[in-house]
């Protein structure tokens, strides 16, 4: 639990006063879904206004970085969605990797039917995208329907508050992480189309270092930072999309402390007399106590829980919101949604999730492989998957990839009503199966 502003042995400053509810609305989990919201509105807003030009066309700026020679001089847009968005995929990369040391993903028994609950969500909407697709110019764009955004369906399951069972939350958050495991491949396998093997091979050995680093006991972050960054370079001039380094990294966080709490609890009444009022105002050097200090507590969580806690903030309230500013201005026309490739997007967010889910995890709880959690019943379950069809940003992103650095509005326009479908739909489902108060139900059932 969060430890109360007032309760802390700072005073309290007027600074803190004025951001204390700015703080409560964002330790609230609906509320980067919310932000998030608020941003596709303004996007959708400003495209369809007298400023659309000027508002497409500042996304369009070029930012130019150079050293001698070597000259990194893209859009706007492209910095955004390679390069922030590689900070994105870096925190999805430590959620997995926490998933599956830790978490709901580490039990392979526990993980089986989210693992083949988000495989069917994948492959059936796969499925329905190439049939309607197939053959067509469009038939590029197979992966955006395949992805869930957490941040939506966290928001989502946050209003429904109490009624929806923990074990429902568990299921859908860990098929979330699995889905972002399938979309990443998709990334690296179905859309990179050439390869400069000068730059991976500079990757892998830039990857190589930060593996040599952790294992020599390099603390620091500085030096990851910067041998990160020359890995991002690397990928990015490769061909293959730079954000996938970000996964890579986080993946080889490490998952463990290295200073127990036991360990640190006898540092700390070791240097309780260091902190006496007398002899502290006496003693030389105090700020290498301090920057001390700093550092054995930050060893007491382990790299992943610390990067992860620091970063999330970022990612879901800065770096998402920025994305979906920039990627989801589309100009709202009829003809965009009866258009085939918008058409075939809707469904295999709507229809595709749900479906290809139940169906997964009908087959493995049916093979003896899995079981429904508790508290979860079949209507349950068909009515949460229909949340997973909320396939925002990642489907956005997938979108750009597959269709140029603008993507297509067509495309969009079918994410955009696909994903509030989905959201609409499973919301009024979950209401209606869940009983008031979320008494446990009947697996059986």
């Amino acid at each position: 639990m969060n430890q109360p502003i007032t309760s802390l042995p700072v005073p309290l400053q007027p600074i803190d006063r004025w951001l204390r509810p700015l703080a409560r609305f964002l330790h609230i989990q609906a509320t980067s879904g919310i932000v998030l919201v608020v941003c596709t509105a303004i996007a959708l807003f400003a495209a369809n206004s007298r400023w659309a030009a000027s508002y497409l066309a500042f996304w369009q700026m070029d930012v130019t970085i150079g050293m001698g020679a070597w000259q990194f001089h893209h859009s706007l847009h492209h910095v955004i969605n390679d390069g922030l968005m590689a900070i994105f995929f870096f925190v999805i990369g430590l959620e997995v990797k926490r998933e599956l040391v830790h978490d709901s993903l580490s039990d392979l028994k526990q993980a089986s039917l989210p693992i083949a609950a988000a495989i069917g969500g994948m492959i059936v909407p796969a499925v329905i995208y190439l049939s309607l697709q197939y053959g067509e110019a469009g038939m590029r764009g197979w992966g955006i329907p395949m992805a869930t955004d957490i941040a939506f369906v966290i928001g989502c399951l946050a209003i429904l508050g109490s009624r929806v069972p923990h074990s429902l939350r568990i299921l859908l958050l860990s098929l979330a992480i699995v889905d972002d495991i399938g979309a990443i491949l998709v990334i690296a396998v179905g859309y990179t189309e050439s390869l400069d093997g000068r730059f991976l091979m500079l990757a892998a050995f830039a990857v190589g270092v930060v593996h040599f680093l952790s294992r020599v006991g390099v603390r620091r972050f500085p030096p990851y930072i910067v041998v990160g960054a020359i890995a991002w370079i690397a990928l990015h001039e490769s061909g293959i999309h730079a954000t996938l380094i970000g996964v890579i990294l986080g993946l080889m966080t490490p998952a463990r402390s290295v200073l127990v709490p036991e360990r640190f609890r006898r540092y700390l009444h070791d240097k309780t007399e260091e902190f006496s009022e007398q002899r502290w105002a006496r003693r030389d050097h105090r700020a290498e106590v301090v920057m001390e200090v700093q550092r054995l507590t930050r060893e007491t969580v382990s790299p992943l829980e610390y990067l992860e806690r620091t970063l999330h903030p970022w990612t879901a309230y800065i770096i998402m919101p920025i994305f979906a500013l920039a990627n989801a201005g589309v100009l709202i026309e009829p003809a965009n949604l009866s258009d085939p490739v918008a058409i075939a997007v809707v469904l295999g967010l709507v229809v595709g999730k749900p479906v290809g889910i139940v169906l997964f995890s009908w087959f493995v709880i049916r093979m003896g492989v899995a079981k429904l959690p508790e508290g979860i019943n079949w209507p349950v379950l068909v009515s949460g998957s229909c949340l997973a069809g909320i396939g925002f940003t990642m489907a956005l992103f997938i979108d750009g990839l597959a269709f140029g650095a603008d993507g297509l509005d067509t495309a969009k326009t079918g994410v955009l009503v696909g994903s509030a479908l989905s959201a609409v739909l499973g919301m009024g489902l979950l209401m209606w199966t869940l009983p008031k108060g979320a008494p446990k139900l009947d697996a059986n059932e």
